[in-house]
């Protein structure tokens, strides 16, 4: 008794609709792979599931470029939006002015302007007066500064020899001078004592009471 024929439709419920797209999407890869061997077939295949899962197969014959490049000669349609043309577009015009800028670098350098007429040469030597101008006037603003922090630098040395001078001890003393007049008065000190004193017993004799 044969299979009974499946009716074509979704599948409602959630389980039975993965289980099924499992082995479905296993069952097309094969396919695929068959016929890429068998006749060899340049194929791409990718499915995505309901879920937004993506599986995909691709030959080894052939690339997905490749493909892409193919299926636009022979059908005529654009896969590639209008905005992404533009940014081709953008992206070779970056390029062409950065050749002009490397040119233009090139020259400023001294580097090949040999070509270059007397006219063209005078744009290029007022763009050189100008950054030599920029330059003098940077390096004039550095020396300023420096100036002025100098300038603060000593306002403030200032105070503080004033602050020691007026606070702590002057500068030409020296400090082994002052010890060893400490040391004299203390020496001295000592010699004008009279008498030294002794600690004597406050209690009577013990003998002399008996």
């Amino acid at each position: 008794m044969g299979r009974g024929r499946i009716e074509i439709k979704r599948i409602e419920n959630s389980t039975n609709r993965q289980v099924t797209f499992s082995k479905r999407k296993t069952g097309i890869i094969k396919k695929a792979r068959e016929i890429s061997v068998l006749c060899d077939a340049q194929v791409y295949l990718v499915v995505f599931s309901s879920s937004g899962k993506m599986a995909e197969f691709c030959s080894d014959n052939t690339t997905l470029s490749s493909m892409l490049e193919q299926y636009q000669r022979h059908t005529g349609n654009r896969i590639w939006e209008a905005k992404h043309e533009s940014l081709d577009a953008e992206i070779e015009r970056i390029k062409k002015e950065n050749d002009s800028m490397q040119i233009e670098l090139r020259r400023l350098r001294g580097e090949d302007i040999a070509p270059l007429s007397p006219f063209e040469l005078i744009p290029l030597e007022e763009t050189l007066q100008r950054g030599l101008t920029s330059v003098r006037e940077k390096q004039m603003e550095y020396l300023r500064k420096l100036k002025k922090t100098g300038k603060s630098f000593e306002d403030e040395n200032k105070k503080l020899n004033l602050f020691l001078q007026q606070n702590e001890l002057p500068k030409n003393v020296d400090m082994r001078e002052l010890d060893q007049e400490y040391r004299q008065e203390e020496k001295d000190y000592s010699v004008q004592m009279p008498f030294s004193f002794c600690g004597q017993p406050i209690q009577r004799n013990l003998e002399e009471s008996k």
